[in-house]
């Protein structure tokens, strides 16, 4: 099976060890909590209902969730594995039972598949003087539902610890080669703020009025990490819990796609999570820090970029194979999609473009460098033709002009042949509207390159894409609150599956039908 390695344990003999270990489980009974416990997302709130908003300030994060008092299933995500007939599936409970399945098919009233899954839970932070962890997670589950009918509608159910789900449905991802119209939001840098809960609000108002394949995240997805001295220096796991719960009426319904960002695998930065969080609580394709998958004519491809990307490191030798073997498929794949963190493409003061290491610096740490960014990796954007970077890291809205090499830049998204990068970190944190360090010093206010094509550093949103055909994308972002009509929309089309590629084609066959001809003569 295309997916993560500990799916693939899913076998009549793990079953049996799982039964084993959940049933001793059950008898210690340990993480058993009598009476009720009452916790819900506050969507139907307005901005006024929370603390400290004000622009750019996204205010404080919102009461936590005790997952250790959750039973029935939370924190439900779906998420792909690379093959169209598949879909991961993963939640959360407090304890953990005999049966820990899912129930899925094509009917609604005949879910006539079931889905074994495997269960762990981890300990984070331990106290010498107390004796014990500060905290334990709930049993995070995983699943694997298999031979799906690529592009249809399924429908599913969990049953976990004694309790079902409600009936749940997602549509599984076109058939590489399909040409069905394709769509997906992405935002990045959300936590569990009001301003969070009201851009997550905006995407559930949205899906109610269009049907998308995906969500693809841009990293920094929760802040768990000691962000500032609100946070005890364990930092606050709780609030993973918080943000699942948040997403899950998103997750729940179409596969969530992440990339992994720095508060996730920064050492310093994620509070020495190193991205072992990360990878417990999310089921990627492939080491799940950088991966690919196809969705009908569209193929998107994660990239890590705290991490070495140059030709000689792990990362970058991956990233131009898997490209090369993509760009070899374009007739298949006419759209070519990288998703990543931190962009190499931004107008504003704050961050700068990432040149792998960082432009701040912390007392008494020394923040780590990452080779190849960003030579090597356009490179290979450019040598594989990379159609749209999407982004996150900065905490603003922008959109570049076609680009390559900084300036070398196309004003028009007619018959582009260079990059998109799409940069959208206004999830939900802090906005960055202001210089650090100043009082009032907007961040666009020295800086505004050619290839910044519009940008909006005090709005909070999400975007959008629409693959119309194998040649037209519509790109639309929408502001927190305001899901009727998008604050701006373009079309950018694009010629590498048409001219372009069949000129480079006939290219090779003539010089085959030369190189055969002038053997033949000697």
């Amino acid at each position: 099976m295309k997916t993560t390695g500990r799916l693939t344990q899913l076998s009549i003999f793990h079953a049996s060890i799982l039964f084993f270990i959940s049933f001793a489980l059950i008898c210690a009974n340990e993480y058993t909590v009598d009476g009720l416990y009452e916790y819900s997302i506050p969507y139907e709130s307005s901005l006024e209902d929370f603390n400290g908003i004000s622009t750019p300030k996204c205010g404080y994060e919102i009461e936590q969730m005790d997952v250790s008092q959750v039973k029935h299933p939370n924190q439900i995500r779906l998420s792909l594995t690379g093959d169209p007939t598949e879909m991961a599936v993963t939640w959360t409970t407090n304890s953990v039972s005999h049966y820990e399945v899912v129930n899925y098919g094509v009917l609604e009233t005949d879910l006539n598949f079931t889905a074994l899954s495997i269960s762990h839970q981890y300990k984070w932070h331990w106290l010498p003087g107390e004796g014990d962890y500060k905290y334990t997670s709930g049993f995070i589950h995983e699943s694997l539902m298999v031979n799906l009918i690529p592009g249809r509608i399924h429908y599913y159910q969990i049953e976990s610890n004694g309790v079902s789900s409600p009936i749940l449905n997602f549509v599984a991802a076109p058939e590489a080669g399909s040409k069905v119209p394709i769509s997906f939001l992405h935002t990045g840098d959300v936590g569990v703020f009001g301003t969070s809960v009201m851009v997550t609000k905006t995407i559930m108002e949205r899906m109610e009025k269009k049907n998308f394949h995906g969500m693809v995240h841009c990293g920094d997805i929760c802040y768990a990490n000691k962000y500032n001295k609100k946070k005890p220096e364990w930092a606050a796991q709780h609030v993973w819990d918080t943000w699942g719960q948040m997403a899950e009426p998103v997750g729940s319904k179409m596969p969530y796609m992440t990339a992994i960002g720095n508060h996730e695998l920064d050492e310093y930065e994620s509070t020495f999570e190193n991205g072992t969080i990360y990878s417990k609580r999310f089921i990627m394709p492939g080491n799940e820090r950088y991966f690919s998958f196809g969705v009908g004519m569209v193929h998107f491809v994660a990239v890590s970029t705290d991490e070495d990307i140059h030709p000689g490191s792990t990362q970058g030798v991956w990233l131009d194979r898997t490209l090369g073997k993509i760009r070899n498929q374009r007739s298949k794949w006419p759209w070519l999609v990288v998703f990543q963190h931190r962009p190499i493409y931004n107008s504003g003061a704050n961050h700068g473009n990432w040149t792998g290491a960082n432009n701040y610096s912390y007392e008494n740490w020394e923040m780590p460098t990452y080779e190849g960014w960003p030579e090597d990796y356009e490179a290979l954007l450019i040598k594989h033709d990379v159609d749209l970077v999407l982004t996150g890291h900065v905490h603003h809205y922008e959109r570049t002009w076609p680009v390559k090499d900084r300036d070398d830049v196309t004003q028009s998204y007619d018959d582009v042949t260079k990059p998109v990068h799409i940069t959208c970190g206004h999830g939900g944190k802090d906005l960055y509207a202001i210089v650090w360090g100043t009082e009032d010093k907007n961040t666009y206010t020295d800086h505004h390159p050619r290839f910044s094509a519009a940008r909006d550093n005090v709005h909070w949103g999400h975007c959008e894409l629409e693959f119309l055909d194998e040649k037209r994308v519509r790109h639309s972002m929408f502001r927190m609150g305001e899901s009727e009509v998008p604050a701006e929309e373009v079309v950018i089309t694009r010629v590498r599956s048409g001219a372009r590629r069949v000129g480079l084609d006939l290219g090779l066959i003539l010089a085959c039908l030369v190189w055969v001809s002038s053997y033949v003569r000697s």
